[in-house]
């Protein structure tokens, strides 16, 4: 007989791992799946995508990020080494557009495996197997997740390193904590010095917990441990500066990384909501209402989540606890001065469903003990995520019934008609990206101006256009559309209308009649 209870625990205790795992796995694969699925058709083209593809070819063979031949310093290099070694094992496409689709197939893998690292950090955190189900369902669907992840942006990366730490960190701040625990403060430490290294904003949400963690939230004789992970954070980073140096591009470095420190302060808004010109965040918000309700409601659910968290939790909820208020710091200053652009969001969003989780778990818990009946909070969490998720399928069969690859299908249009090399108006630096390759785009407002260059061809996003997001204004474009002929037009929800216009070419004036301007290609 006492023999059959060790073996019936071990079963149970295999059981429930093997559970979680089949949990973790599920949630990858849905991850995936949403992702993968019409990825060409449900999002256009994004200008820092283009960027980003460019920089990843230029490391594919080693070396330093380059753009157009030019050192890029203003991101660390993680997620650009990413996409090399991603391209050196599939190939590179050089057309624009393709080589934007395969790299957002590397954003799909790594938000797959990201979603499985979540789903084991809440199960460790809540001992819940279906609470870390819940997450990884959110997680997987959340219609503002699903945009950014599908496409090649540098935060999805730098959240699988960051959620990779924590994973290895959080134990050490239990009661018991496990074996050989230095080594786990290493390993952990080094694991957020790669998200470090792959976005300098991650310091934020990393290393800056550590260290009010080593004060205010650790057991007091195991203070050494988040003060050791934060020293490993650093170490990446300080590798990465020391080969800088060595290659003596220290002052290049400098000047570039100044002044992301004055973007990320908001001293200068060259991007984002806050630069001049730019449509409010509020008015974003309200457009955005009928895509992201579901992620407004997470992000409502977090602050008394936090409230319950750090009333009842032990030294690992207050960990995340922290990791929550730094994230939310981050964004609460890049909404009121710095450079707000929506990726910030990203930075509080996973947290939020982590917090929301464990506060939920742990009122849960509390009303079991006192054998009472569901408590309002635990059923109104459930409510929330029953219509998150009913929100978010709606978002994403949506997403997906109605194409959004206007520039896709205006760039095949033009390769099909246009010859290369022609001339061609351009509106937005993202139309630039887009065509550059293949045509000569520039800015030739006035009629001379045109004559000289003989050009035929306009390139129109109206709503960046309308948005102030253009060289030019909305009067001076529809001037310039109303001349013209219409050769090509699509409707999606990213740019609005995009449309390719063939403009009559002024006649050529006389030397000494008008005086040149408006820019050349």
């Amino acid at each position: 007989m006492s023999k059959a209870i060790p073996v019936s625990v071990a079963r149970l205790r295999a059981w429930r791992v093997g559970r979680l795992w089949m949990v973790a796995g599920s949630a990858a694969l849905l991850t995936g799946f949403v992702r993968v699925l019409g990825f060409g058709r449900s999002a256009d083209v994004w200008v820092d995508e283009v960027y980003y593809w460019h920089i990843g070819h230029s490391v594919e063979a080693g070396g330093f990020p380059r753009y157009q031949g030019d050192l890029f310093f203003l991101h660390p290099p993680g997620f650009f080494y990413l996409e090399g070694t991603w391209e050196r094992l599939f190939g590179w496409r050089p057309d624009v557009i393709s080589g934007v689709y395969e790299m957002r197939l590397l954003n799909a893998l790594l938000a797959s495996v990201t979603v499985v690292v979540l789903v084991l950090l809440v199960a460790r955190l809540t001992r819940s197997t279906w609470a870390a189900a819940a997450v990884g369902l959110v997680f997987a669907l959340d219609p503002f997740v699903l945009r950014l992840n599908q496409r090649v942006l540098i935060e999805t990366s730098m959240m699988l390193w960051l959620l990779l730490g924590y994973l290895v960190l959080l134990p050490l701040a239990e009661r018991h904590p496990p074996a050989r625990a230095y080594r786990r403060a290493v390993a952990g430490g080094l694991l957020f010095g790669l998200a470090v290294l792959t976005k300098d904003v991650a310091a934020l949400i990393t290393v800056l917990p550590l260290l009010v963690a080593s004060l205010f939230a650790w057991p007091v004789r195991r203070r050494s441990l988040p003060l050791l992970a934060a020293g490993c954070a650093a170490v990446p980073y300080a590798i990465y500066v020391g080969v800088v140096a060595a290659a003596g591009h220290f002052d290049v470095f400098w000047t570039v990384k100044t002044l992301g420190i004055k973007r990320l302060l908001g001293q200068v808004q060259a991007t984002g909501f806050n630069a001049r010109g730019s449509p409010p965040l509020s008015q974003r918000i309200i457009e955005e209402l009928t895509n992201f309700g579901s992620t407004y409601v997470l992000l409502a659910l977090g602050i008394p989540a936090l409230v319950v968290l750090l009333r009842r939790g032990g030294p690992a909820q207050r960990l995340v606890a922290l990791w929550y208020l730094s994230a939310g710091f981050a964004t609460a200053y890049a909404v009121l001065k710095g450079t707000l652009e929506e990726q910030v969001t990203y930075l509080l969003l996973v947290p939020t469903m982590v917090i929301v989780a464990m506060a939920a778990v742990q009122l849960h818990e509390r009303r079991t003990r006192r054998r009472r009946t569901v408590s309002f909070p635990v059923a109104g969490t459930v409510l929330a995520l029953v219509l998150a998720l009913t929100w978010s399928s709606v978002a994403y069969a949506r997403s997906r019934a109605q194409p959004d690859d206007g520039y896709a299908q205006m760039r095949h249009y033009m390769v099909e008609h246009l010859p290369a090399g022609s001339p061609v108006i351009s509106t937005s630096s993202s139309v630039d990206l887009i065509l550059d390759d293949r045509y000569r785009v520039g800015q030739w407002l006035k009629p001379q101006d045109r004559a000289r260059a003989k050009v035929s061809y306009m390139v129109v996003p109206w709503r960046l256009v309308e948005q102030g997001y253009s060289w030019f204004t909305p009067r001076q474009v529809h001037s310039l559309t109303r001349q013209g002929a219409l050769l090509f037009s699509f409707t999606g929800r990213t740019y609005g209308t995009v449309a390719v216009y063939l403009l009559p070419v002024p006649p050529s004036q006389p030397p000494g009649t008008g005086k040149a301007g408006g820019g050349g290609g």
